[in-house]
């Protein structure tokens, strides 16, 4: 069995951005209340007497968008000085991040992933659902203060929808070259957006990696990051890119990490929607840490076999949340 040490916190399912990927044109989406939040209490609860103590070392804070989240400066620093946590991240849109890029970093993150779609302001535009309203130059002004406040070295994610951004690519890899930039290449996945997937699908890695090494050339990179993703780089270039393979390469047998959601729901595959457990309630019926720490270790037990591979054994027609409520 694959050791799982890795959590993926999501803090709110709220986002300023309508990604397509994530949420369907025109879907009106159900936001929690607050009081159905996990609250920041709750997280370090969970984390100082259930994930740590049964071997989690590695946590990543979500959303959808985390910055949106009251107080969430305070409470990195709170994770940030947990001992038994080795390795603190967050991933974002990046919008709010040129107020915050600093915040964060004094408070004690020192690992971030910025969605970055297009580097053409209409597409990206288009992509995020701006409402009319162009958010690109925030977007790109937020990337760049949290490079310079020491964020290195940076990653920016990219979700590949054919016929919408797969012309950039090279564009996008060439970022790598002179910063020391980690660039991921997402497949499109059929969650969240289950038309535009009909429609658009998804581009496989090794097409996109033949794409790049045409152009420039590609050599396998000796850094690996916490995820699954395949790490190359350009020869000569200052950062990597990584490709991460769910649709044409499976890798549920190397997967590490399982989803605790807003709302308190421990989700053991981003694709499949069986064996969730909800430790919110059970928290807030006073049930015992030692408990807490026996279930979880049960749905470890069981998460080989809750996969995107066994799909078929689990979720059934559509999935019940958009993966801005997931928290990717």
């Amino acid at each position: 069995m694959n050791k799982i040490d890795y959590l993926r916190i999501s803090l709110i399912d709220r986002c300023n951005f309508r990604c397509n990927y994530c949420v369907p044109e025109g879907e009106k989406l159900d936001y929690l209340l607050k009081q159905e939040l996990l609250n920041y209490q709750e997280l370090l609860t969970l984390l100082e007497k259930v994930f740590i103590p049964i071997g989690f070392t590695k946590f990543r804070l979500t959303g959808g968008e985390p910055l949106l989240r009251p107080g969430i400066v305070d409470f990195v620093g709170e994770v940030a000085s947990l001992a038994g946590c080795d390795d603190l991240a967050m991933t974002t849109n990046g919008f709010l991040l040129n107020k915050l890029a600093k915040p964060l970093y004094d408070a004690g993150l020192r690992r971030i992933n910025i969605s970055l779609d297009s580097l053409n302001p209409e597409i990206f535009d288009k992509m995020i659902g701006n409402g009319g309203k162009s958010r690109w130059e925030q977007t790109w002004q937020g990337i760049q203060a949290a490079y310079e406040v020491g964020f290195n070295p940076l990653k920016l994610n990219v979700v590949v929808i054919k016929g919408i951004n797969d012309s950039e690519i090279l564009d996008l890899a060439a970022l790598t070259i002179e910063r020391n930039w980690h660039v991921r290449f997402i497949e499109f996945m059929p969650i969240g957006n289950g038309k535009l997937f009909n429609e658009s699908t998804w581009l496989p890695s090794a097409q996109l990696r033949e794409h790049i090494s045409q152009k420039f050339g590609l050599i396998e990179s000796n850094i690996k990051g916490n995820g699954p993703a395949d790490v190359f780089k350009i020869p000569g270039a200052k950062g990597t890119l990584g490709f991460i393979s769910q649709m044409s390469e499976c890798f549920c047998d190397k997967c590490n990490r399982i989803r605790l959601s807003a709302d308190g729901w421990l989700r053991p595959c981003l694709l499949n929607e069986t064996g969730q457990i909800n430790l919110k309630d059970a928290l807030r019926n006073g049930v015992d840490s030692s408990l807490l720490k026996e279930k979880v270790r049960d749905l470890l037990f069981l998460k080989e076999e809750i996969n995107f591979k066994e799909r078929d054994r689990g979720t059934i027609g559509a999935y019940g949340r958009t993966m801005s409520q997931i928290g990717g």
